[in-house]
């Protein structure tokens, strides 16, 4: 059985991430960091972030899973590079200088980072470098849709989906349009609705030659996103240092 720790505990996805290993029988959570009041998340202690080294020392987890905020998930990854234990993260948001903290952290220790930990999202992103191959001249329009909770946008999700088109084709983002701008050729536009309780819904849409072709990705539920995390910490423990994506996990 594998042992994780779980920090960002108290967020939406991380009280997610502990109620679904409480059903699976190939993990167990063994803390849970988060700089919150609450005491307890589903049943599991919650200590203060500034714990996390001895945590680590203590409890000794196969990995640790995080969805937390940039800030603290860069020294969370430092506290698990010095104990040697693997750090999964789906926050998301990071600056440049941050991103360089993480792949430092990965010379020392396995870290895997992904934006979306959902299956489908992989099936996804192969289809949008199908697409655009095939269809060359096309406008494309991205939009993406979250809970109003969600403080970073776009989604570190549709910022991926951008990377997998950027490898086919150039653009420039257009982030949202408002009064007199028609639309530039070479442009990709970014829209970004926040709202409600949504979990997380992205769509790419190809225009051009009288047809148009949707790519839409939508989570019903974050345990979607939850489980995947969770299959992460499993295939990371024991992994040489390195910076791993959600990719290699679906890839084996």
């Amino acid at each position: 059985m594998i042992r994780v720790g779980v920090t960002g505990a108290a967020g939406r996805m991380g009280r997610t991430v502990i109620e679904t290993a409480g059903d699976r029988e190939d993990v167990t959570v063994v803390f849970a960091v988060d700089a919150t009041d609450e005491e307890t998340v589903a049943g599991t202690p919650v200590h203060e972030p500034d714990d996390i080294g001895a945590l680590l020392a203590t409890h000794e987890p196969d990995a640790i899973v995080d969805f937390s905020v940039p800030k603290a998930t860069v020294a969370f990854a430092e506290a698990c590079a010095a104990a040697g234990v693997p750090l999964v993260t789906g926050t998301t948001g990071f600056e440049d200088d941050q991103l360089d903290a993480l792949e430092g952290a990965s010379e020392d220790v396995a870290v895997l980072k992904a934006a979306n930990f959902a299956r489908g999202i992989q099936a996804l992103l192969s289809t949008v470098h199908a697409a655009a191959e095939a269809l060359p001249g096309y406008d494309v329009e991205l939009t993406e849709t979250h809970h109003n909770g969600k403080q970073d946008a776009p989604s570190g999700t549709a910022n991926t989906l951008l990377d997998a088109l950027a490898e086919e084709r150039d653009f420039e983002e257009t982030y949202g349009r408002e009064g007199m701008q028609p639309r530039e050729a070479g442009e990709v536009g970014v829209h970004v609705r926040r709202a409600g309780d949504v979990r997380g819904e992205h769509e790419l849409m190809f225009a051009g030659n009288d047809e148009v072709v949707t790519l839409t990705h939508r989570a019903e539920d974050r345990g979607v996103f939850a489980a995947g995390a969770i299959d992460a910490a499993v295939w990371i423990a024991g992994r040489d240092p390195g910076f791993y994506t959600f990719g290699d996990v679906i890839e084996g």
